[in-house]
């Protein structure tokens, strides 16, 4: 049998791995996959990499619609703006009155000439990938193989917190391979945006909220 104080020692480290775990999650260290996308359709990728406080994934010849670049000073007012749009499209407000089952996540793309401008886009979904119907104010966006570093964080995106998620995901890859494919991809001006926020969940689920910073990137081995 064990006495008093052992049993209290071992209870006290279980408590502090737990704490670990729970404290590593939340700081983007774990990545998993949103529990939304177990009944919403989300883009798939191939899980490259797992380091410490980002995931390196490909992402294959994926679809969006989106809006033409949104000029706000706040990310949470264009994205608003942009996902009202978007989604009044997906309700059938398009040439062919068609409803588009609705996806995730909505992105936020900041375009790296201009941190005020913001193009705001959903993810389209495989059934409807090849025939999109057309509409005012609506673009398609047809992804080629994209490399993407991602950091996931909890609760509600707001603009004062994003920027401190996309200073850890840069700090995190500070010293490896990814940040010189990055930095390469931006200077040939291969992707448009300088990074981009990521948005599973609807406004009202206020619990387990996923939201992912992501640094878009081509990569040739």
């Amino acid at each position: 049998m064990y006495d008093s104080a052992t049993l209290g020692m071992a209870s006290t480290l279980k408590v502090t791995v737990l704490l670990c775990v729970l404290s590593v999650s939340v700081l983007g260290v774990f990545s998993e996959i949103p529990l939304i996308c177990k009944s919403t359709e989300c883009p798939i990728y191939d899980s490259i990499e797992m380091g410490n406080g980002y995931e390196i994934r490909r992402y294959n010849s994926t679809v969006w619609i989106s809006n033409p670049p949104i000029q706000d000073i706040s990310l949470v007012e264009a994205t608003r703006t942009g996902f009202r749009r978007l989604f009044d499209y997906y309700k059938g407000n398009n040439t062919s009155n068609l409803k588009i089952e609705m996806t995730a996540p909505v992105i936020s793309e900041v375009s790296a000439s201009n941190n005020s401008s913001f193009v705001v886009s959903f993810f389209v979904p495989k059934v409807n990938q090849a025939n999109l119907p057309p509409a005012k104010d609506i673009q398609v966006q047809r992804w080629k193989t994209v490399y993407v570093a991602a950091r996931q964080f909890g609760g509600y995106v707001n603009d004062s917190n994003y920027g401190v998620e996309v200073a850890a995901l840069k700090a995190s890859i500070a010293a490896t391979k990814w940040l010189t494919a990055i930095e390469k991809s931006r200077t040939a001006s291969h992707h448009a945006s300088i990074y981009t926020v990521a948005q599973y969940n609807a406004p009202f689920r206020t619990q387990n909220r996923v939201n992912e910073i992501w640094f878009l990137f081509d990569y040739e081995k």
